[in-house]
């Protein structure tokens, strides 16, 4: 089968395309073929190792201390049909059409993946695809759909209430606007320029060109901000709140957390960050919402994956709008 090796950390030259052998499910597995994967920013830190340092260390000890050893093929996100079952299965058969993240697991950039049966937590998770949309429309659902479902069900949005999003015009941004719109918010999308005419086109009631304005200085406050990104300052969000207005940082960096940490218990607003969803219910429910027509995936582009290279340097310009798929077999 076709796959791309992960030779080296560091340039997407090191994401090779060659021929290996297709692999067969142990008894409490499913083998896959894979339709569709993505080419998320996640992947691309992954691919650089350029991650937080205490979770870049145990990563690296994880992946491969030098180059990649252990995993080997990288891709997090997947849809595609089960061709094969283990002998302890029994709740996927063959001819299911499945969609999920494999989370540190990774493998979805190859024709063919083996996955538990159950998988779980940063390890991974599957269920089955909505039916009213592709395999490249359900490939770019799980890891952003996943954060902004589970998010904002922290943040417990009220119909009526501001929120704003940073970061609004990226995989996890695009659903979290769907969905805040969903719970009856008036939402506010920030990001650059390019994207805007997009957010408007997903319910955002209003957008800021972060390149142009300041969000923290025009005087508007806000019951909910969301960070995606990991890019918001952290003083001037937390004065654009009401009181009782709640702070939530999806990727936050180190100082972030010691912000976070020092003004706990100092302020009657909510200061929360990252924390998984990654569970079969929540993919369930993304599907639900999927099928109802609820919230959709926004694609920028879509290569094959032998041009997986050129994917990867394309999301590196942060200019991609919602998602990047990438397209593998029939």
């Amino acid at each position: 089968m076709k796959a791309v090796i992960w030779t080296k950390y560091g340039s997407p030259d090191g994401l090779q395309l060659q021929e290996v052998a297709k692999p067969s499910p142990r008894d409490n597995e499913v083998l896959i073929k894979i339709h569709a994967s993505t080419a998320s920013r996640a992947d691309t830190e992954f691919r650089r190792l350029i991650l937080p340092l205490l979770f870049a260390i145990p990563v690296r000890m994880y992946i491969g201390l030098f180059r990649p050893s252990r995993i080997k093929i990288l891709g997090t996100e997947f849809a595609g049909e089960v061709v094969a079952i283990g002998k302890d299965v029994t709740q996927y058969q063959t001819g299911d059409q499945v969609y999920g993240y494999t989370g540190l697991g990774m493998g979805t950039y190859a024709e063919y993946m083996c996955l538990s049966k159950k998988p779980s937590g940063l390890l991974g998770v599957m269920s089955k695809r909505p039916t009213n949309i592709t395999y490249e429309e359900a490939a770019a659902i799980p890891f952003g759909g996943l954060e902004a479902l589970h998010t904002l069900g922290r943040v417990n949005i009220q119909p009526g209430q501001k929120v704003l999003i940073v970061g609004a015009g990226g995989s996890i941004g695009t659903y979290s606007v769907q969905l805040a719109k969903h719970y009856g918010a008036e939402v506010t999308g920030v990001d650059s320029g390019g994207k805007l005419d997009m957010l408007r086109s997903i319910g955002a009631d209003h957008v800021i060109d972060y390149t142009r304005e300041d969000y923290t200085k025009n005087g508007q406050k806000y019951d909910a901000i969301l960070d995606t990104i990991g890019g918001s300052p952290f003083g001037g969000s937390v004065r654009s709140l009401n009181e009782n207005g709640t702070y939530l940082n999806v990727n936050p960096k180190w100082h972030h957390k010691l912000q976070m940490g020092w003004n706990k218990g100092r302020t009657s607003k909510k200061l929360l960050s990252w924390e998984g969803g990654y569970t079969t219910e929540n993919l369930l429910r993304l599907k639900e919402l999927i099928e109802a027509g609820t919230i959709k995936p926004v694609i920028d582009r879509t290569y094959p994956l032998e041009q997986i290279a050129e994917a990867h340097r394309y999301v590196e310009t942060d200019q991609k709008k919602g998602n990047v798929v990438v397209r593998i077999g029939d």
